[in-house]
């Protein structure tokens, strides 16, 4: 499987009762792949995996293969409370045609190392698909470092990325240094595309792409090529909305932002809430003063039924 490139965390659209609008969905997978990204990412936290039932983890993941058609791999985030449950969803993507797994620790157990190896691990043994692990200490509490993710990788031969969210692009350099190229590794924080690059990453699982698909692959490619000035000219536009990907309410903003392109609605599941208020007005006036200033004209854009 191809883990390079920009690969979207995707979100999760509810209809007004709060359903699952697989329909839309699979609209926006196609929109996405249309505008340059490489692949999907389902059901991860921006998708919103934790208030998904496992059911509807399955109708989703089935939604998103059949509209991608394999014009690109979808890849299935993995998070469970429980090891037995991950390894469940795990084999059920395989079922529903999913082409790589992105595996997270517990969401909610934060333990330690020996205990974090057995999850993932598990997972990894569960299905042949190829794996990625998703690093993210600040959201998760579980910290992989380099060593951990090389012991992983000389034991799992379908472990074979990395989403690193620590925010430290160091941490890119140092797996680098430990394993060279055996793994891909992908930046998972969105205002720290550029610097990750500069260190050896060679994707980016990204988040405002959910709205902005081609700047967000304009941006890697100039990184990748290192086209310096227009990578950093995008880059400096592009500043006020990926750092909404940094920050607790990060799907309410990016939801927001979609909105305002006309590819999304707002609607959240509880316990989160929709933005309002002051926080609204800041949060909109952000967008729409980015976007009115769009190095990219919206007439370039492959939009869906003409739009």
């Amino acid at each position: 499987m191809n883990w390079k490139g920009v690969m979207p965390a995707i979100t999760t659209c509810f209809t007004e009762e709060l359903q699952v609008d697989r329909a839309f969905m699979a609209e926006h997978c196609r929109w996405l792949l249309d505008n340059g990204c490489s692949g999907i990412v389902t059901l991860g936290s921006l998708g919103e995996g934790s208030t998904v039932s496992f059911d509807e983890k399955l109708e989703i993941l089935r939604a998103c293969v059949d509209a991608v058609g394999g014009r690109g791999p979808v890849v299935a985030s993995i998070s469970a409370l429980t090891t037995s449950e991950a390894v469940a969803l795990a084999k059920a993507a395989v079922d529903q045609g999913c082409d790589g797994l992105m595996v997270l620790p517990p969401y909610l157990y934060k333990g330690d190392w020996r205990e974090m190896k057995t999850h993932v691990a598990a997972v990894f043994r569960a299905t042949p698909l190829s794996c990625m692990l998703y690093n993210n200490p600040i959201a998760y509490g579980t910290d992989f470092l380099p060593e951990h993710i090389s012991e992983l990788a000389a034991e799992h031969p379908n472990f074979q990325a990395v989403k690193e969210s620590s925010t430290d692009v160091r941490r890119v350099s140092a797996i680098r240094a430990l394993i060279d190229r055996r793994l891909e590794i992908s930046v998972g924080v969105d205002d720290a595309v550029l610097e990750a690059i500069g260190v050896g990453a060679t994707g980016w699982i990204a988040g405002l792409a959910n709205a902005l698909p081609r700047e967000s692959v304009d941006l890697l490619t100039y990184g990748i090529n290192g086209e310096a000035d227009k990578a950093f000219e995008l880059y400096r536009w592009f500043l006020p909305l990926l750092r909404m990907d940094t920050v607790s309410n990060f799907v309410q903003l990016i939801k927001l932002v979609q909105a305002e392109v006309g590819m999304g609605n707002v609607r959240v599941r509880p316990p989160r809430l929709e933005l309002a208020g002051a926080e609204h007005e800041l949060t909109l006036k952000i967008i729409r003063d980015a976007l009115q200033h769009r190095p990219q004209p919206v007439v370039s854009y492959a939009l869906p039924d003409g739009k």
